[in-house]
């Protein structure tokens, strides 16, 4: 392509540490292309994480999982209604570019319902479903260099002549979250990022998941060997696991529950933290996204590809494959490091 973009489309629909991987793209192609148009085509979960972003124009939210959900004959027409507002919508905005981070078949159908005359994305092999680049016209083979899976995303960027010599995470501030966090800091005893611990002990799979009596006995130990505080937190449906983890005994500090947190109160207690532990789950890359140093853990999942991205970060792969195949010794270890630096 040698005429530069004027109204580009980013399709990438969820999940939330995906969305993260993709940041870096946006900030690229804006700064790439300071007056073009910019949108992005995510889910209604995600779309949080975009909110403010400098980087966009519009955001356009695609709630497939409630469509997906869709049985009863109401929802059935509610949900076809909204399929055929986002392809009027897709179409209104007259995209000149459309590049389809996902490659899925569901973001190939975004991507195509575009009608952009470039529709960019992964060729047949790197693509999550092969039948995604069906939908595309100019389909991209990352190098051996794109080990990292941000890497992978600003390959997409290659057909037209951008390289980016770094990849630029922006996560917006929420200034209310902030305040919350603040107070909830404060009122427990706790100072930002003063050997500050967050743990999240969940994940979208259950293969994903470290055991909880090992995340019970780094808590224990975080407090009784690195003098610690260690503060759990926890999403929907996960309460009782975080509760489990914090009701854990040993030498003070002890650890603490987190409140119920949205996405911006996440964020903010992210950012407020000195170290991260979790899985290769959402919360372990919005966290690395904004600054905060992480250990992450990985079984089943490559830490190659999808570690938290930076040099700062620690990434312990299970020898076996397995979560439970990570001593909790070296996670111990590998938060005392990250402490000391």
């Amino acid at each position: 392509m040698t005429a530069e973009p004027s109204r580009i489309l980013l399709v990438k629909l969820s999940s939330l540490g995906d969305v993260v991987h993709t940041l870096p793209v946006a900030a690229a192609a804006r700064a790439a292309w300071p007056r073009a148009h910019l949108a992005w085509v995510v889910e209604r979960r995600e779309a949080a994480v975009l909110r403010g972003h400098p980087a966009l124009d519009e955001i356009i939210v695609a709630d497939t999982r409630a469509w997906r959900r869709a049985r009863r004959p109401a929802a059935v027409r509610r949900a076809l209604a909204d399929v055929l507002a986002l392809a009027r919508r897709l179409r209104a905005g007259r995209f000149d570019v459309a590049i389809d981070l996902q490659a899925l078949v569901k973001s190939g159908l975004v991507t195509a319902a575009s009608r952009a005359p470039v529709r960019i994305g992964f060729g047949p092999r790197w693509a999550g479903e092969s039948l995604s680049a069906l939908f595309t016209n100019r389909r991209v083979m990352p190098g051996r260099a794109a080990r990292h899976v941000v890497e992978q995303y600003l390959a997409l960027l290659a057909p037209l002549g951008v390289a980016p010599a770094r990849a630029e995470f922006i996560v917006p501030a929420c200034a209310e979250a902030e305040d919350r966090i603040d107070d909830w800091l404060g009122r427990s005893g706790l100072k930002p990022r003063r050997r500050l611990v967050v743990l999240n002990p969940g994940a979208g799979r259950a293969d994903k998941r470290w055991p909880v009596e090992s995340f019970r006995q780094l808590a224990a130990r975080l407090g009784a060997e690195v003098d610690a505080h260690a503060v759990v937190v926890w999403g929907p449906g996960e309460e009782p696991l975080a509760q489990e983890i914090a009701d854990t005994g040993g030498a003070a500090p002890h650890p603490l529950l987190a409140p119920p947190t949205d996405l911006d109160d996440l964020v903010a207690l992210l950012r407020r933290a000195s170290v991260v532990v979790a899985a290769d789950t959402g919360p372990l890359h919005l966290a690395a996204a904004v600054g905060t140093t992480c250990v992450g853990l990985y079984g089943p999942t490559s830490a190659a590809r999808n570690g938290p991205y930076g040099g700062r970060h620690r990434a312990l792969q299970s020898p076996d494959g397995t979560m439970a195949g990570i001593p909790v010794d070296a996670v111990l270890h590998a938060v005392g490091q990250a402490l000391s630096a």
